[in-house]
């Protein structure tokens, strides 16, 4: 008994539209990738940033809450005019110190949220990139699976897909502040 498999779609205009489809997607995908590869490169850069200077920021109050307890219990012990007399200086550096950190701090703190903040931005277009990765993927999946059933239908719904997904790509390049929060918080 002999069974002969046809190879041969019926439908070449399918077909057709299932390939164009393919490479159009897999292109922009590529592109994508690209992009969201330098750009999560950027977001490690600025987390390691923001880390820098919140440990900065936490060092330097670290310093002034040491430099001013250092203050007090040296002013509580020159009881004496000779120990009152010799701390003069010592508290005086105190003093200074106290002064520069309460300079420096409000000014670490803001460096340090401008980082994180930046990373939050950046953040939102990986985003964008991550769901226009997941739409075409499902595009494309979903157009081979039209070619085999020959479906017309899983092939529009697959353009319906791609479409999204290049949006979002698009929402990447242009940094546009699009951004699926549903899907994000169902999938993050």
């Amino acid at each position: 008994m002999e069974v002969e498999v046809s190879a041969e779609a019926k439908d070449k205009k399918l077909n057709r539209a299932v390939a164009l489809t393919v490479v159009v997607l897999s292109i922009f995908t590529g592109l994508c990738n690209i992009k969201d590869g330098n750009l999560v490169q950027t977001m490690q850069q600025a987390k390691a940033d923001s880390v820098d200077s919140w440990n900065e920021y936490q060092a330097t109050r670290t310093k002034l809450h040491i430099s001013e307890t250092a203050r007090s219990e040296i002013a509580v012990l020159a009881t004496t005019p000779a120990t009152i007399e010799s701390s003069k200086a010592t508290l005086a550096q105190l003093d200074a110190d106290i002064a520069k950190y309460r300079r420096e701090t409000p000014k670490l703190k803001a460096q340090a949220q401008a980082q994180a903040d930046n990373y939050d931005a950046l953040n939102v277009h990986d985003d964008q990139f991550d769901a226009s990765e997941a739409a075409i993927s499902t595009a494309i999946a979903m157009a081979a699976v039209a070619a085999l059933a020959e479906s017309p239908m899983l092939l529009f719904g697959s353009w319906f897909f791609g479409a999204f997904g290049i949006f979002m790509g698009i929402c990447g390049f242009a940094k546009f502040g699009f951004h699926p929060d549903v899907l994000s918080n169902f999938l993050g």
